[in-house]
């Protein structure tokens, strides 16, 4: 990854560089961003600056053996620990080590991806993820071993808030009496999960959002995407690229169809149907059927908006507001939107908590049924 591939963030790649130019870079740092921000192709773009072996100014320079071996993710003195999970592949005490090539694979493929891609992308995508007591030792043993070829060794760390306590611990550890020429890039979604102690210890580097235009010209330039389709896109991202991502087949299949659908059976009573739905739904992976009920979510508070305030203070696309122009005229009062909003939520909770989902499902359909039910009565 080159600092000049990623949208935006000149300032803080002058920031990076320039600390180490002039031997002030932090023997810990700690990228800081949401979900689709840029905080690890930031993490990775400075790794392979740290081992150029012919530095260009503020940019690797491409073509050194060490620029080789990270385009590939392959240097050995460069070392990654990640969140990871049980798969029908890896069903017994997994590590990172199982998972490393498929890790590779899809930075390669895209660094703005998110844990629920990770773990879909690992066949694990009905599991939670976090990083196990037994990469504690993984920890200790990368560094208690002088570098192979490198001055010094990295350490990447993706989401060290998913860490198990006893890998918490050890990494609270080494970064009290932290090892010679080790540079620690931790890359975090939520450092308010992390240790006190942990973050006194690291240098945050704060990573904002994507603006809509950087999104809307890494789709267009990267994935080659209409810029009308780009802008529309990018919109409805919010700054997050790691959606806006996923968010291009589903602008194509329109994804508030299914929610549609759905309502439209539970408004009818339609008992069949909705049995019908729930097998569906239950086939759904669970982080899908989290997503979908978060699709409802966010319709129910769109809807509400453009019932009260009008469509020109909602942001969708033009192909979603006719429907939910209409719903808003069935869901339209504070009364019945708090009742969908609440089992809507209730149900995500539930999801997350290994629930079983044909049960919830076809029980929240008979809620939301009855809601509508008394509305209409």
């Amino acid at each position: 990854m080159f600092f000049k591939e990623i949208q935006g963030q000149q300032s803080l790649q002058n920031t990076l560089t320039n600390a180490f130019q002039n031997q002030h870079l932090a023997h810990a740092l700690i990228f800081n961003g949401r979900e689709g921000s840029a905080n690890l192709a930031l993490a990775l773009a400075l790794a392979r600056y740290l081992h150029c072996e012919n530095k260009q100014g503020n940019e690797s320079c491409g073509k050194c053996n060490s620029c080789l071996k990270h385009h590939k993710l392959i240097h050995p003195d460069f070392n990654f620990i990640f969140p990871i999970a049980t798969t029908k592949k890896v069903d017994s005490k997994p590590t990172c080590q199982n998972f490393l090539p498929d890790f590779r694979k899809i930075i390669l493929k895209n660094p703005y991806f998110d844990l629920s891609d990770w773990l879909f992308f690992i066949g694990a995508d009905d599991k939670q993820g976090s990083i196990p007591a037994e990469e504690s030792r993984k920890i200790i043993n990368i560094l208690s071993m002088k570098p192979f070829e490198a001055e010094h060794k990295l350490l990447l760390i993706w989401l060290p808030e998913m860490m198990n306590v006893q890998a918490a611990n050890a990494l609270l550890k080494v970064l009290e009496e932290p090892p010679q020429k080790t540079t620690f890039l931790l890359v975090c979604n939520s450092p308010q999960s992390l240790l006190p102690t942990i973050l006194s210890r690291v240098q945050p580097v704060v990573v904002p959002d994507f603006s809509e235009i950087e999104i809307s010209t890494y789709l267009q330039k990267k994935l080659d995407i209409s810029s009308e389709k780009a802008d529309n896109i990018a919109y409805l991202a919010d700054g997050n690229l790691a959606e806006a991502i996923r968010n291009i087949e589903e602008i194509d299949n329109d994804n508030y169809l299914w929610f549609q659908e759905w309502m439209r059976e539970c408004f009818k009573r339609n008992y069949k149907a909705l049995w019908e739905r729930m097998e569906k739904f239950d086939a759904f992976s669970r982080e899908i059927q989290k997503y979908w009920l978060q699709c409802g979510l966010d319709i129910c508070r769109e809807s509400l908006l453009i019932y009260y305030a009008g469509d020109k203070n909602v942001k969708v696309s033009t192909l979603k507001l006719n429907f939910l122009t209409a719903f808003s005229k069935i869901i339209g009062d504070i009364d019945t939107i708090k009742k969908l909003s609440e089992e809507l939520g209730i149900a995500i909770y539930h999801i997350e908590r290994n629930a079983n989902t044909k049960m919830l499902f076809f029980n929240l359909s008979l809620r939301i049924t009855q809601t509508f039910y008394q509305k209409t009565k």
